[in-house]
C-alpha cells in the first residue's frame, strides 16, 4: 500500500481511508474479529465495536503506520469531550484522517 498523498474534494478519497480504516478495525479486533459486523461511517468504535482504550492505542499505532504523523490520533482524542470519544463515529475519524492528510498535501 502506497500512502494517499492528497485528498480531493471528491467522496472517492474518503471512501479508501474507510476502507483503510476498516482493515485496521479488523486488524484491532483478530482475536474478537467483527462478528458480521459492517463497519460504515456511522459506525461507533465504542457501542457497536465495543473497543476498549487499548483498542484506540492499537488503531493509533495502525493510523500511524499507514499514514505517518500527519494524521496524529492521540492529538484528535485529547481534543474531545469524554462523551464525544464514547460516541466516536468511523466517518468522524474519516473525516479527520482526510482532513489531516489534506493539510499535508498543502504543506
Amino acid at each position: 500500500m502506497t500512502t494517499t498523498q492528497a485528498i480531493g474534494p471528491s467522496g472517492a478519497d474518503e471512501d479508501a481511508i474507510l476502507a483503510d480504516i476498516t482493515a485496521m478495525i479488523a486488524l484491532v479486533l483478530e482475536d474478537d474479529g467483527l462478528d458480521g459486523t459492517e463497519v460504515g461511517m456511522e459506525t461507533r468504535f465504542s457501542r457497536d465495536l465495543e473497543f476498549e482504550s487499548i483498542d484506540l492505542v492499537t488503531l493509533a499505532g495502525h493510523l500511524e503506520a499507514r499514514y505517518g504523523r500527519d494524521v496524529n490520533f492521540a492529538e484528535f482524542v485529547a481534543s474531545m469531550e469524554l462523551d464525544d470519544i464514547i460516541e466516536l463515529t468511523v466517518g468522524r475519524l474519516v473525516e479527520h484522517v482526510a482532513s489531516c492528510l489534506k493539510s499535508a498535501g498543502a504543506a
